[in-house]
This record gives structure tokens, sequence and C-alpha cells, in this order.
């Protein structure tokens, strides 16, 4: 992924510092070759943490690493080297160089390149392989702030979404915030869970994962000549060659005294050995590899009643079809008196249908505040090649090493949308991380319920649209007041607020705002099905574009929701000039999600915000 505009200079980007908050990196990569680049910013004020296996270059200008007792293995770096291989795919995603013809053993071959391939990285190392602790984030956050990054990416999050004051990534991005960077934040992986998205924080930008026009497909070819379709990434080439096919029914480990109706499932243990090795195995139902690999299968094929619209990796050849092809090669099996089939290296097609929020990208309701719209947007996390630590493996109970990998997650699309942030920041220097999210947000790629039927609740404002960012026309600004404001207005204790702030902050009348008036690029209300509901939003929006420009209130209200935006003509005079404006809603509430939209339009810039009304019940 990259992002060019000829009035842009690779200079200015240059200035741009992405601090990246993750496994560590493997500095030696390609994409952190450190050529033409010239010499640090001044601003910044960060260290190369001393290490004997580590050194930083005019790329990667500071590194450090926090380890707390018991969250390293044998096999970590006691540096910020990144010994897990996550780091470096996340790193080389925002800010890697371009390198030609890399590949995963030849597959997804062209150049790589980050979002800004011209920002300068600073890594934080808080993840190893025991888990990340909430000290060595937040005191990540801290060196951060000091050492000057401009944006901070956070591929990181619990499997739980915790409240603001118990949560250290909420309360990191919050300090962040104070000094205008902003954080971007993976929504999770827990989906298509309603109301399983995290990192959920007013003040920090939640992404989640989409598909790219890229799909990735492992055919199997039979004995009797039909090819079927599967879903993996098979690195493994097996040159076309027929070899043996069993039914993993066939061949129960009688020896554990395990059973056909058993052994069909393929796992672990269930096997015979004897009957299978050298062979490719049909299995009935998806678990695992463990079971064929440890048995000696030479491949495998599962039948798979899972999502198909990502795909792993796996130590030996491996496809994954669906129920209806599985039922015909098991009819084949049955009808053939000696089976064979090979397992085709992968290869690439085109996807149609992207890009679309993935089956495992966490999904709203927001869990935490209700009335404000998570995930934020949506980025490409879907088979995504990136760089790789070369201490890793492709995958697990894999030997082989490689410097590039194809992995997804919204670990692989919060770098994806950092990459767009800092873009936008080399643009506008000045800007608040609020606004820098708005105007991601605003100029979002609507998206559609056909694909994604959670509709906002899986993608936000839509897919993510770097180039358009940069002249928003409008963006809504907030700062530190306006999140106080907010928390006050959601009855948390000054207490529990300070711990977020790390002020001595206090609720008032003139610090009470209700969520309604917190000054977000979208707006959500909720209530208990069957229920009419009537809510009052509070706006404000600050004039980027042109300086003399009039935006007409354009607004999508499909049955069941009323909207009405007062004034519905916003005059501007000067750039950075402000103006307010009321949106009510009201909703006919049943069981599902109702979803709008409100545009303020000049005929140049289209500034658009998803209106979502839904019962409480989705949660």
């Amino acid at each position: 992924m990259g992002f060019n505009k000829k009035m842009k200079t690779s200079i200015i980007e240059s200035d741009i510092i992405i601090g990246m908050l993750d496994t560590g990196v493997w500095p030696e990569s390609e994409s952190f070759n450190d050529t033409g680049f010239g010499p640090i910013p001044k601003k910044w004020k960060g260290t190369c943490q001393k290490s004997a296996n580590f050194t930083c270059n005019n790329k990667i200008i500071g590194a450090r690493y926090y380890l707390t007792d018991g969250d390293n293995g044998p096999e970590d770096f006691i540096s910020p080297r990144d010994a897990e291989g996550h780091g470096t795919h996340t790193t080389s995603t925002a800010a890697g160089g371009l390198v030609s013809q890399a590949s995963l053993f030849g597959i997804a071959k062209g150049t790589v390149r980050g979002g800004v391939p011209s920002a300068r990285i600073a890594v934080y190392k808080i993840c190893w392989s025991y888990g990340c602790s909430d000290e060595g984030i937040l005191a990540a956050f801290d060196d951060a702030i000091a050492d000057g990054v401009d944006i901070i990416s956070l591929s990181v999050g619990s499997s739980i979404p915790f409240d603001y004051f118990e949560d250290s990534i909420a309360i990191g991005a919050f300090h962040a915030m104070k000094k205008g960077i902003l954080t971007s934040n993976s929504a999770g992986n827990g989906g298509p869970t309603p109301g399983s998205v995290v990192n959920v924080s007013p003040w920090s930008l939640t992404v989640a994962a989409s598909t790219i026009d890229r799909k990735f497909v492992t055919k199997v070819k039979l004995g009797n000549g039909q090819i079927y379709e599967g879903a993996t990434i098979n690195t493994f080439d097996l040159k076309g060659k027929m070899y043996p096919f069993i039914y993993g029914g066939d061949a129960p480990n009688l020896t554990l005294g395990v059973a056909s109706e058993f052994s069909r499932y393929c796992f672990p243990g269930a096997l015979n050995a004897t009957l299978v090795k050298g062979k490719i195995v049909f299995c009935e139902y998806f678990t695992d590899y463990e079971g064929v690999l440890e048995a000696g299968a030479l491949g495998a094929v599962f039948q798979d009643t899972g999502n198909k619209d990502f795909q792993f990796s796996y130590p030996l050849p491996f496809s994954t079809l669906n129920v209806n092809d599985g039922r015909m090669i098991i009819n084949y099996l049955n009808a053939t008196e000696n089976p064979t089939a090979t397992i085709f290296k992968t290869s690439q097609d085109n996807n149609q249908f992207a890009p679309f929020v993935v089956s495992f990208s966490s999904r709203g309701p927001n869990p935490i505040t209700t009335d404000i719209l998570k995930p934020d947007l949506t980025a490409p996390g879907v088979d995504i090649l990136a760089a790789w630590s070369e201490a890793s493996t492709v995958t697990e109970d894999d030997t082989r090493r490689t410097r590039y990998n194809i992995i997804s997650g919204t670990s692989m699309s919060c770098p994806h949308a950092t990459g767009a942030a800092a873009y936008v920041k080399s643009f506008h220097p000045t800007w608040s991380p609020a606004a820098i999210r708005s105007a991601l947000m605003t100029t979002a790629i609507p998206m559609t319920s056909n694909n994604n039927i959670e509709g906002e609740h899986a993608y936000g404002a839509g897919h993510i649209n770097p180039l358009q960012a940069t002249d928003p026309g409008l963006v809504y600004d907030a700062g530190e007041i306006d999140y106080v404001k907010f928390l006050c207005g959601q009855g948390y204790t000054i207490a529990n607020i300070q711990l977020i702030s790390g002020n001595s902050s206090s609720c008032s009348e003139e610090t009470d705002g209700t969520v309604w008036d917190l000054n977000y690029p979208s707006f959500a209300l909720s209530s208990t099905p069957g229920k009419s509901i009537t809510r009052v939003f509070y706006r404000t929006v600050t004039n980027v574009g042109s300086a003399v420009s009039n935006y007409r209130a354009v607004v999508n209200a499909p049955p069941g929701l009323i909207i009405q935006v007062q004034p519905s003509v916003l005059s501007f005079e000067y750039v950075g000039q402000q103006q307010s404006f009321v949106v009510t809603v009201g909703a006919e509430l049943g069981n599902s999600m109702i979803s709008g939209s409100l545009i303020w339009d000049d005929g140049v810039h289209q500034v658009k915000s998803p209106i979502v009304a839904y019962a409480s019940i989705m949660l």
C-alpha cells in the first residue's frame, strides 16, 4: 500500500515519525533500508536503546523495549528485535520502503511499500511471547510522547473490552491526544459477534479490517480430473504430481482405540500413521493441521463449514473446501479403488466483492459507550503481504524462514490507517488528533449492508480513502476539555477521570456534557426495542477547505428515521472559521438497526457522517 500525490514531496513526509508499539522489528529487512534518507529530524528526542543485536539507522531512528518479569520466553530477544514477526509486519505496512519482487515463496509477487514510505520509524517493543503488560504499554506511551512521535500505532487489544479507566491503551492514548498525537488502534478479531469491538475510546481511531481486490485460492485436483477450489495459502509446490488419496475415516488409529467415526475428523492421535504416511488425507471437519502432520501425511484436504473470506498458511500442502465440494470428494473416494489427488500451489484471483469487512473483524455496538459509533472506519486487513522477522517461521510447526509473509487481522488494518493518518499529518502538521480522525472518517468511501449485514457496526464511516482525506473541506475538532466533559456527562467519578486524564479534573455544570454533545464525526443513538426515541446532537465544524464556501446539508433518512438539521446551510468566509449546527434524530426502533447519513456538500467536498439508530438488544 502507498499513497501518492504530485504536489507532495517526500521531504515533508520524512519529518513524520511513526511510533510503533508492538513486538519489535527486524531492522535488517529491506523495507527499513535508509538509503536516500537525510539526517534524523531535529525534533526527535528519543534513543536507540543499546543492545548487542540491534542497530538503528536513518529510517528506524529509535528503538526501546519494555520487559516485565514473566512476559518473555526462551525465543525472545531481550532487545527491540522482533522474534515473532507481528511487529515487523505492522511496521512495514505503516511506513516500509519500496521493495520490488517481494513475495511469500513466489505468492503475491510484486512491489511492497508502506503507507508513508518516507516516514521515520520509532520502535517500542511492548509484546513478548507471553503477552503485553499494562506497565510496558503505559511506559511506551510515555516515552513515545516525550520522544516526539507524530502518530502512534497499536495493533494490540484485549479479548474483551475494558472501561476507559481500566484500559492502559485508552489511558495512554488520552495522554498522547493531550500532546497532539493520534493513536491508531485495531478494533479486535472477535467478529462477527455483536459488541466484540475493543479499543473504543473516543479520543483514538478504531480500525476494522476489510478485504482487498485480491484473493488467494488453492485448487485440489482428483484422479478423475475434477478440480475444486479451496481457501488457504499453500506455499508448497507438488508440481502437479498425483499422490495416493485416503479418507481419514479409513485410517483410524486402532492402537489407541480410535473408531472411524472419530478418525474422519483427523484430530491429533486419531490417524494410523502407517496408512496415511506419504499420502494426502481427506478430513470431514476442519479442526487443525496437527493430526495429519503428526501422522506423517504428505498433505491434507479439509471439509470446512467456516468462513472463507481470509486464508492461513500451513506447514504442509493444505486446502479447505466447502461442504458441497467435500461431499463430491467423499463420493470419489468411496467409488474409486486407488484414489489419487494433488494440491496446487496457491494462485491469486480477483475479489470482485471487495471491499467488505471480513468475518473476524470485531463488530459494534460499542460495549462501553453505546451512543458512540465504533469502529470508526475500516481499512485493508486481509491477506496482507509485508515484511517478516527472519527469526520466525512462516507459520507454527514450520521450519522455513521468509523475509515477507501474508497474514490477516485488524492488526494489519490498523497500520494501514496509521499510514493514512501520517500522510494527512504530513500535509497538515498542526491538525489535532480529532481533526485527522475526522478527515479520515468523513472522506471514507461509503459501504452498504449488502455484504455486511451489521452495517456501520462493521465498517463505521466506511472504507479508508487516504488521498481524499488530505482535503476534507470541514473537520469535527475536539480536545482534552471536550473529552473530560464527555466523561463527566457519562457519570464517571472524579477519581476515575483522573486515572484517564492524569489531571486533577473536576466535574461541574460547565464540564458536564452528554455523549451527544461530543463533537464526533458520526452520530449514534440507542434505546430499548419497540421504543420511539429522539436525540439532539450539537456539532461544530471547522473550515479547512476553500476560504469562502457554502455547505448545504444533504440528509438520507430511510423509513423509521427522521433527521432534521438546523441550520441547513453553513457559510464560511475564511479558513479556520467555525460554524455550529444541531441535528435532531427521531427513530422508531425495532430489533434491528436503521442507518442514515448527513452530508455537508459545497459542490467540491462531501463531508459524510453516518447516522445510526439501534435497539440495545443488539449488545
